[in-house]
């Protein structure tokens, strides 16, 4: 069947957003819940991750998870959340409490953090019915024992070396999930998926790198820039 035609609707105002590039289109997507998920946006800010057509939140950030934060990123998406809930700075029973908690804030799946130990992962498959995403940062991570122990989809983040990263684990592994940073422009987002990435993360400029845009052109009396 030959592509379709696809309406869209736009408001007058909030038709100004951030979309995630094009190339992320070709990627297979997972199947979250019945939700196809192929875009995932990596944000904290609010304003951000409400002004997007990301098909997902990644909510990781540097700092022991709080549901205080989590509640207010679920708050202000209307996408689906990926909660970070530890497995760096915070470890043990922690994590297995921020998790469940996240699971009944809303949360559509939680993320953990590379140095998570497998006898966390698999007390946290005990614990919520909600996947479990683990970061993969380099090829000294055991892929194999992290499934076993409970993991449902691999988030492989590894700087320059991603595509390369993603690439060894689809040849070990055909089936498995595999979430992937896309890297900085449409080239590298388009090698990780011929890697074997099945969704992209996609980090978006700062609220601050777009009021940058909008601030110059007020000051040349330009239009408001579509960015």
């Amino acid at each position: 069947m030959e592509d379709q035609y696809i309406p869209e609707i736009e408001g007058t105002l909030r038709k100004f957003m951030l979309k995630v590039p094009a190339p992320i289109c070709n990627c297979s997507g997972i199947r979250v819940f019945g939700r196809l998920i192929k875009s995932v946006l990596f944000s904290t800010d609010v304003s951000i991750i409400r002004n997007t057509n990301a098909d997902a939140i990644i909510a990781v950030y540097p700092f022991t998870p709080q549901p205080v934060i989590t509640q207010a990123i679920m708050t202000g998406a209307d996408s689906p959340v990926f909660a970070g809930v530890g497995g760096g700075l915070t470890q043990g029973k922690r994590v297995l409490n921020l998790a469940l908690h996240a699971e009944f804030q809303g949360a559509i799946g939680v993320v953990v953090n590379s140095p998570t130990k497998n006898e966390v992962i698999k007390r946290l498959k005990q614990t919520v019915d909600i996947p479990i995403i683990v970061t993969v940062v380099s090829d000294q991570d055991d892929i194999e024992k992290r499934l076993e122990a409970g993991v449902n989809i691999l988030n492989v983040s590894a700087a320059a070396g991603t595509a390369k990263l993603v690439e060894k684990i689809r040849k070990d592994f055909p089936e498995v999930p595999i979430i992937a940073t896309g890297g900085p422009n449409d080239e590298t987002i388009t090698e990780t998926i011929l890697a074997g990435a099945n969704a992209i993360t996609w980090t978006p400029p700062s609220s601050g790198q777009v009021f940058k845009n909008i601030m110059e052109a007020y000051r040349k009396n330009e239009a408001h820039p579509p960015f």
